[in-house]
């Protein structure tokens, strides 16, 4: 299910965040699946509990996962967590967008890189 890298720069609670992540949107996980319980999943991956209750917190807080007292961590609907997603990025988007534009990157090129394009000009 969520593999962990040690080789990898990130913090393990952000891998575990973004593999799950990946599973939901991917529809992998589905729509009100139980997630493996905070204990579960630590044991599985042999990490801090701690380390995936933050995982869980962001993963709730995102809309990707709402908890029920009593019962667990279970998938959001997709439409929300795909929503919420595409909320973050294009607000990522636009704060790179927004430095590209102080750096001289001219309209045509911001639009080249969106459509996919791989020119370099200077």
């Amino acid at each position: 299910m969520i593999s962990i890298n040690y080789r990898d720069g990130r913090p393990i609670y952000e891998q575990v965040r973004d593999g799950f992540r990946q599973l939901i949107l991917s529809g992998a996980l589905a729509a009100d699946e139980r997630l493996p319980s905070v204990r579960e999943l630590a044991g599985q991956l042999a990490i801090n509990p701690n380390t995936i209750q933050r995982a869980y917190r962001e993963l709730e807080a995102e809309g990707y996962i709402c908890s029920v007292p009593g019962r667990g961590s279970f998938v959001c609907q997709r439409d929300r967590a795909a929503q919420a997603r595409k909320e973050e990025l294009l607000g990522q988007l636009r704060e790179l967008a927004g430095e590209l534009r102080l750096l001289g990157a001219a309209e045509e090129e911001l639009l080249d890189a969106l459509k996919g394009g791989d020119r370099h000009e200077n």
